[in-house]
């Protein structure tokens, strides 16, 4: 079983930074597909990024594309998402979610990941 604990978001303004944290009770972050996910009120959870560690790849949602980056350090087992440039449709529930294998065909669907965070809010005013 894996557990995921995101941190660090809050409530900023219209062109501010947040980094948002996920660690990981064990080592997947360097082997597995891992993604952050964001869900607004009335809205589906959609992928915002993705990150496979077995080929240091990293995939974004056009929406923040240039603006939002995904990391991870695997010494701490803990996967990142910085936000630069944030606009109020950022505001989100943001989720960080594993894969439960290695075979991930669309990084952007809820159903390819089996361990989920509880989230962490994300407030951008304008």
């Amino acid at each position: 079983q894996v557990q995921l604990v995101e941190s660090g978001g809050g409530s900023v303004q219209a062109g501010g930074s947040l980094r948002l944290s996920c660690a990981a009770s064990r080592y997947i972050v360097s082997s597995y597909w891992m993604g952050w996910f964001r869900q607004a009120p009335g809205k589906e959870r959609e992928g915002v990024a993705a990150f496979y560690g077995s080929y240091g790849s990293a995939y974004y949602d056009d929406s923040v594309k240039g603006r939002f980056t995904i990391s991870q350090d695997n010494a701490k087992n803990t996967l990142y998402l910085q936000m630069n440039s944030l606009k109020p449709e950022d505001t989100a529930l943001y989720y960080c979610a594993a894969s439960a294998t290695r075979a991930v065909r669309n990084w952007k669907r809820t159903y390819e990941y089996g361990y989920w965070g509880q989230g962490t809010q994300v407030t951008v005013s304008s």
